[in-house]
């Protein structure tokens, strides 16, 4: 049987989040996770008007319990979200997700009076997805070097453009890697097992610190390790964490955001409005990831680069396949995506130093790319058996050891190798402001790449090598 990456995701995720039930959605779905029996409304009035409307309507639907609507703690903060329960969760059956669309159900009138969204699912915001990378880290030799090659810069504290990364943290062998030895951040927690094999996800903020140093070796970079637990956040937490990010570092020049949800809407997400409008107002730029699902859905909070008012703070970025020439198979894509850039077989540095670390593959790779794609993509390449993936005893998963260097893809390091690039445009051209250096070279950019049929701006480092593509072993 062929993995079943999403469900095998969900209960990674589910089992990092033990006290919260989560669902599948919509409809049991495999698009987005979020929490079961429960709803996020502004706070105030417009919290009240939602428990007020879901209670009535409860009280007048067979099978629903309006004494379960009330507040899910207290969760009044600065992203000014309210979660509100509105189902058991504790319900084995499916009457808790039957709650959480009674509710969205009942709010639709008073939405479309007020032209203003009042309510939506708790969603999971996570690594960004299929719900993973497009693909498990693959152990590179030393001796390859990264890819894009560290780049010759140099480096001027005064005047360094500075870079949040906001992801898992840095592993503790970090430093051993010369480009990140200026990093700063926090570190990333329980980086093995019992057994010393490397976690699921752990190293992902050092791989993607490792890129943009790379591409900008003269940038101020910071890494914080808010999304520790499998890469997942709830969104109700994710507005106060995003806030909190930059309460600790400081509005950065750039933040290079690798993780987001899709929501099924076109319209954002409820949890994380306040921190997106605080961001319009600030000089900051985020470039976000489009997301791994193969998908043309929004995919937030990249897809703001497409909402009227964000054009300038957010820029989406999706990734090219190994050679650059065309949009990897795994890419989200669509008109909101406004960037590409290489991120199929990266190089950069993941742990392992300075003493070997073992890894136990999670998912096994498919027969043929599960997209449609005829390119030896990352689905069917390398080979390898995953431990999530098999159930029963006949398949062993199969362990690498990791020496640091990994070879990785996703949306997730076709973002901060964007992020580079624009800070490597800020120094070249003593730009100080962040968006219009987006600007600026995004204007000067000739190269393009065909995604679906379409061409799009290309960004690709100069210190970057084409990885060959070539056509699945068997293929005609």
């Amino acid at each position: 049987m062929a993995p079943q990456r999403f469900h095998e995701q969900f209960g990674k995720i589910q089992r990092a989040l033990p006290g919260v039930p989560l669902a599948m959605g919509p409809d049991d779905s495999a698009e987005f996770i979020y929490e079961k029996g429960v709803v996020l409304a502004r706070d105030g009035e417009e919290a009240r008007l939602v428990e007020d409307t879901v209670r009535g309507h409860f009280a007048a639907t067979d099978g629903l319990v309006a004494d379960h609507v009330r507040r899910a703690g207290p969760r009044t903060n600065r992203s000014g979200i309210t979660r509100i329960q509105v189902g058991d969760p504790g319900h084995g059956d499916h009457r808790a997700d039957h709650a959480v669309a009674g509710a969205l159900h009942a709010l639709r009138e008073a939405e479309g009076r007020t032209g203003r969204r009042l309510v939506s699912r708790n969603h999971v915001v996570h690594i960004a997805v299929n719900a993973c990378p497009g693909d498990e880290p693959v152990p590179a030799p030393l001796a390859s070097g990264a890819n894009p090659a560290v780049a010759e810069a140099p480096y001027d504290p005064e005047t360094a453009p500075g870079v949040l990364v906001i992801d898992n943290g840095l592993v503790h062998d970090y430093r051993a890697y010369p480009p990140l030895a200026r990093t700063q951040g926090d570190p990333q927690l329980a980086e093995t097992d019992e057994n010393g094999v490397l976690h699921q996800y752990v190293g992902h903020g050092t791989f993607i610190a490792g890129l943009v140093a790379a591409v900008a070796p003269h940038t101020a970079i910071t890494v914080r390790n808010t999304l520790n637990d499998a890469g997942a956040i709830l969104e109700s937490d994710f507005g106060e964490a995003l806030f909190d990010a930059v309460d600790d570092a400081g509005w950065p020049d750039i933040i290079s955001l690798s993780a987001g949800t899709s929501n099924g809407r076109t319209d954002g997400l409820l949890g994380i409005d306040a921190f997106m409008r605080a961001l319009r107002e600030q000089r900051t730029l985020l470039v976000a990831a489009a997301g791994n699902n193969g998908s043309a859905n929004p995919f937030w909070p990249a897809a703001y680069a497409d909402l009227p008012g964000f054009e300038d703070s957010v820029l989406s970025v999706g990734a090219l396949r190994g050679d650059g020439e065309a949009g990897a198979c795994f890419s989200n894509h669509g008109p909101w995506v406004k960037a590409w850039a290489p991120g199929e077989r990266l190089t950069s540095a993941l742990t392992g130093f300075e003493t070997p670390v073992p890894y136990v593959y999670q998912h096994s790779t498919y027969d043929a790319c599960r997209y449609g794609f005829a390119y030896s993509c990352t689905c069917c390449s390398p080979r390898h058996t995953g431990l999530l993936s098999e159930d029963g005893p006949t398949g062993k998963p199969d362990q690498v050891m990791f020496e640091g260097f990994a070879q990785w893809s996703g949306t997730s390091f076709a973002t901060p190798v964007v992020a580079g690039l624009i800070a490597a445009h800020m120094s070249a051209h003593k730009e100080t402001d962040p968006r219009a250096a987006r600007r600026q070279l995004l204007a000067a950019t000739t190269d393009s790449a065909e995604v679906r049929g379409a061409r799009v701006p290309a960004l690709r480092p100069p210190t970057w090598r084409p990885v060959p593509v070539t056509a699945p072993a068997g293929s005609a």
